[in-house]
């Protein structure tokens, strides 16, 4: 499965010397044209799903095709949740696939960004998933179709180095998102990145860097960024400006192109920008290394186990949909299964999917599930861990297997 480990993934990166292009899915032909694009030039890659961008497509429909995709591809992928707000969001996306999150409360003071920060880090690294934090702020837009102003260098703050050192203390991230003049969303300016900065914060840190933006940058000016420790560079109008110019001359000869052709060209679009910019920032070729020396990303399957003890058939129903509801809390529990092989005539149980195997451990010191256990402690039991995909168990999901979506997760819908 290509699917790994994204801190992995980017201190391979960091180490080496290349950077790792994270690219904005919001529909099929953007996902199609990325993965095409990596194919080929046989580079790792992350697909970025934008928070700020939810309110444009329905994440729920997306997100298992962008699973699909990953766990088919021939080349390493991560998928990561961009410009998460809070802890509650970043549960979610990991329960949802992701497997990196990145929490963005720039725009805060220090000590509650910290706090936020410092929150998201807990639950994540429970989930044995990376997070990325920031530090630092400008003003220009992320959202795709955002006006392209030139920012106003006084909305600029840079990240402060002896700050930097604080936050990357307190909070444990894995990588840091900066700020260095870089803006997002487009820019016809040319940009003067504050190269002494970068270079202090790479030294002072330690640890993979990432810009979101690049607009404006030269090729020489890129390559400089990872020579300073950015390995990861978030750049979405880089392709969202040519699929939109090929959107504009395919229906400007409508007569000729119907809809299948029009998104024959944004996807092609899309392949030409990310192949261009893979290569430039040194990731083609990269992949067979990073699948030998990265962990893979697999769900493992563990079962938990509930004698009868003379309960009625009521009762165990009660009981399968209380442990349901509780398992189902836990970020990195992806899935909760009952019945079938599961039951039988002295137990029943549940078959959980944990997103990586740190949750056997992990998982009996959420609060839902120690409200849970604490009355039935001596009747419950484990089973071993089972990797995903080679379940005995053969149980069937149960009707509502599936947790209901939170109005934090949707309410961009």
């Amino acid at each position: 499965m290509p699917l790994v480990h994204m801190r992995d993934l980017l201190d391979h990166a960091y180490r080496h010397n290349y950077a790792v292009g994270a690219f904005d899915v919001s529909g099929l032909e953007c996902l199609e044209g990325v993965m095409v694009a990596a194919e080929r030039c046989r580079a790792p890659v992350i697909l970025n799903l934008a928070y700020p961008q939810f309110e444009d497509f329905d994440v729920e429909l997306l997100m298992p095709a962008m699973e699909s995709a990953a766990c088919r591809a021939v080349v390493p992928v991560a998928i990561q949740l961009d410009h998460g707000l809070d802890v509650e969001v970043a549960a979610h996306a990991i329960n949802r696939g992701c497997n990196g999150v990145m929490v963005d409360a720039s725009d805060r003071e220090l000590g509650e960004n910290i706090g936020i920060t410092r929150e998201v880090v807990s639950m994540a690294h429970g989930c044995g998933v990376p997070v990325e934090g920031k530090l630092g702020y400008n003003s220009a837009p992320i959202r795709a179709g955002s006006p392209g102003e030139p920012q106003n260098p006084k909305d600029v703050v840079y990240t402060a180095v002896a700050e930097a050192r604080v936050y990357v203390e307190r909070t444990g991230v894995d990588f840091l998102a900066v700020s260095i003049g870089i803006q997002t969303g487009r820019s016809r300016a040319k940009l003067r990145p504050n190269w002494q900065r970068l270079k202090q914060l790479n030294e002072a840190l330690q640890i993979p860097l990432v810009v979101h933006g690049g607009a404006g940058l030269t090729d020489d000016q890129f390559r400089r960024l990872i020579a300073n420790g950015v390995a990861k560079i978030r750049f979405e109008s880089l392709f969202t400006d040519a699929a939109g110019d090929r959107l504009r001359v395919g229906a400007k000869k409508a007569a000729r192109n119907d809809y299948h052709g029009i998104m024959r060209e944004i996807r092609r679009a899309v392949e030409q920008e990310v192949e261009r910019y893979l290569r430039l920032w040194g990731a083609a070729g990269r992949a067979a290394e990073v699948l030998e020396q990265c962990r893979g990303w697999q769900p493992v399957e563990y079962a938990v186990f509930h004698s009868r003890d003379g309960l009625s058939e009521p009762e165990v129903a009660a009981v399968v949909e209380e442990g349901r509801r509780a398992f189902s809390a836990i970020p990195g529990v992806r899935e909760v299964r009952t019945g079938g092989l599961l039951q039988s005539e002295d137990r029943f149980g549940w078959l959980l999917s944990f997103c990586d195997p740190v949750l056997i451990d992990g998982y009996r010191e959420h609060p839902a599930y120690v409200s849970f256990a604490r009355p039935r402690a001596d009747r419950l039991c484990n089973a071993s861990s089972i990797a995903s995909g080679a379940n005995p168990f053969r149980a069937r999901p149960a009707p509502a297997a599936q947790e209901v979506v939170s109005g934090a997760w949707s309410r961009r819908r």
